[in-house]
């Protein structure tokens, strides 16, 4: 089973300080135990030392009194044994309070091995063994003496199992000093784990619940960094996204009743006119009506395919050189009959001076194409539409006002949004798809160009598209 990402970054934070705490106890133990071998060594080394200097003072210092409570002393204060043998690893004579009873002791039962006397001054005599004396290894020091014409050694060793004891002493405090932190430390760690994953976890649910077509839950914004920021950008994409299924929802609605409305007019009269309910010198007039309703879905179908190619990448630019002005009178002319049908008063275009460009010209006509339809559109019976286009060196500026009632403030932001619709109650236009626009918008765009849109309700609406006059081969 996969843990969650609460119980990785848990198991892992955990893990981390675990094993620091284990290193750095590792590290501990190795820096402990080097020093407290040195410190040992330097001791015993300064044992042999003294006993040396005494030692060497006459042949009868065996049998010295005072050299033997000397030997007693350094042994007790450094924690040591202290012996002396023979050339042969005998000893002969001991520091420990046994050999000062019976002139003898359990060491002076023992031979010390001849490698070891061999070592002896060689690396100032530091080995750690157990000289075949004791059950565990000691720290061992010794160091060679001449007593008249004789070779003795002296030795001086302390137990391994002292230094140990130290270490796992410290060990404890360590460990013992560190607990407490190291508690905070889980509960920290759980908290801040914790305080990580929960924007994470109500991402996830509120991700699933878009995928389920709800769009209502929004994640709360409880900090100012990365996570806090990440809650604030999901919060706007579902915002989108929830605005996005709205206007879709509308689309469907609007393409729904668009095809249905032609649909039935269409199949009401050719069935009218095959069974004899229209007739014959009606034919003509509903079948006119019939053509319109064909020309409506196709421009629907148009829009919509146009809208789905430019989406999905399909669209290629082509540029060519053309007059943009030529192709706006052109788009003008071809809308003559509407214009006089509306009585739609022109300004502006017989004093559009000439102006080439470089771009793809099919979809420039288009984009202007949708801005002329929709100043018809929208235009009031009687109306005034007004054109300019301005050279700017490297751009041209095209602009398009037609008077009617407008858009509200609140609705400008949105008018470039895929299947966006104003409110139906402003408009008797019934052949709008929402996608008009949003297409301008994107050709505009394929071209390094912007559009802005500007109006006052019962007044005007302004659209001004700024192109570049050259533009190169792309896909959009």
């Amino acid at each position: 089973m996969k843990l969650k990402l609460f119980k990785k970054f848990f198991f892992i934070t955990t893990s981390i300080i675990i094993i620091s705490l284990t290193v750095m106890m590792m590290i501990l133990s190795v820096v402990l135990n080097y020093y407290i071998s040195k410190t040992t060594y330097k001791t015993l080394s300064e044992c042999c030392e003294q006993v040396a200097a005494t030692a060497t003072v006459d042949e009868n210092t065996a049998e010295n009194a005072q050299f033997l409570n000397l030997l007693k002393t350094v042994s007790f204060v450094a924690s040591a044994d202290v012996f002396i043998t023979d050339s042969d690893g005998a000893v002969l004579i001991c520091a420990c309070s046994e050999w000062q009873e019976n002139g003898k002791c359990l060491h002076s039962s023992y031979i010390v091995p001849k490698n070891i006397i061999e070592k002896s001054g060689k690396d100032d005599g530091k080995i750690i063994s157990t000289i075949d004396m004791y059950k565990y290894p000691h720290y061992v020091t010794s160091k060679p003496v001449e007593i008249g014409e004789k070779q003795y050694y002296i030795f001086s060793t302390a137990p391994l199992a002292q230094s140990r004891e130290l270490m796992a002493a410290v060990s404890k405090i360590f460990l013992l000093i560190s607990a407490i932190p190291i508690v905070l430390m889980f509960f920290a760690i759980y908290a801040m784990t914790y305080r990580l994953t929960k924007p994470l976890k109500s991402m996830s649910e509120a991700a699933k619940s878009m995928a389920m077509g709800d769009f209502s839950k929004r994640i709360p914004v409880t900090s100012d960094d990365e996570i806090g920021e990440l809650a604030v950008s999901f919060n706007m994409m579902t915002n989108s996204l929830a605005q996005l299924e709205g206007m879709r929802r509308s689309f469907v609605g609007n393409v729904s009743h668009e095809l249905k409305t032609p649909m039935t007019t269409i199949g009401g009269f050719i069935d009218g006119i095959l069974d004899g309910t229209i007739p014959p010198e009606r034919h003509e007039y509903y079948l006119n009506i019939v053509s319109q309703e064909i020309k409506r879905l196709s421009r629907l179908v148009a829009g919509m395919l146009s809208m789905s190619r430019l989406e999905s990448g399909q669209e290629v630019l082509k540029p060519k050189t053309f007059d943009f002005s030529q192709l706006l009178c052109t788009i003008v002319i071809g809308q003559e009959r509407r214009i006089e049908e509306r009585e739609l008063e022109i300004a502006g275009l017989d004093s559009i001076e000439s102006i080439n460009i470089t771009a793809d010209k099919d979809l420039i006509y288009q984009a202007v194409y949708n801005l002329v339809d929709n100043a018809i559109k929208f235009s009031n019976q009687k109306g005034k539409i007004e054109f300019s286009l301005n050279d700017l060196g490297e751009s041209i500026v095209f602009k398009i006002t037609n008077s009617g009632k407008g858009i509200p403030e609140k609705e400008l932001p949105l008018v470039f949004e895929r299947f966006y619709k104003g409110d139906k109650s402003r408009s008797d236009v019934k052949d709008s798809t929402g996608i008009g626009l949003y297409i301008v918008k994107t050709i505009v765009s394929s071209h390094k160009g912007t559009i802005t849109v500007a109006s006052k309700e019962n007044q005007f609406t302004s659209f001004e598209i700024k192109l570049p006059k050259e533009i190169e081969n792309g896909r959009i």
